[in-house]
């Protein structure tokens, strides 16, 4: 199951994938949400093998994820895998510049059942697929205007 989502953003490259690496950030706000998070690694050097176990509940049941940085290209993007609960998946994320001062930034979530559990829930997820879709773009719309809001400030 396949989810995509394309923003532009009006802020300079680097500028943005600074803004994408503030792993420290993005922990903060999974913590407000009530998600458990234990890093592995140094976030200072992010190639290093930096990783996260995180739980959290879902749909009644609590879930252990493991989340993998397995792909760190300074500037152009990051890729994120995940695996637990018999699914696995991957975050990936692309920058690409339009200009010197407008990035496009393409978000790609893939999800693949492992077990029969995880086909269950997949399948699921499939049924809502219009919803979820819909709110996962908007998600992502969201993180691009704070991030714009935020580096607009800077600049």
């Amino acid at each position: 199951m396949k989810f995509v989502s394309k923003e532009d953003i009006e802020a300079p490259i680097a500028e943005v994938f600074s803004a994408l690496s503030e792993f420290e950030s993005f922990e903060r706000s999974a913590i407000r949400r009530g998600i458990e998070v234990q890093r592995m690694g140094d976030v200072a050097a992010p190639n290093s093998g930096l990783a996260w176990d995180v739980q959290f509940s879902f749909r009644g049941k609590t879930r252990d994820l493991h989340l993998v940085l397995s792909g760190y290209e300074p500037v152009t993007g990051l890729h994120l895998t995940a695996d637990g609960g018999g699914i696995e998946g991957g975050l990936e994320v692309e920058l690409l510049a339009l200009s010197p001062r407008r990035t496009r930034m393409v978000v790609t979530l893939d999800l693949k059942p492992r077990t029969l559990s995880g086909r269950l829930l997949v399948q699921s997820l499939k049924l809502a697929k219009t919803k979820l879709t819909k709110r996962y773009k908007l998600r992502v719309a969201e993180f691009a205007k704070l991030t714009e809001e935020r580096l607009g400030g800077m600049v």
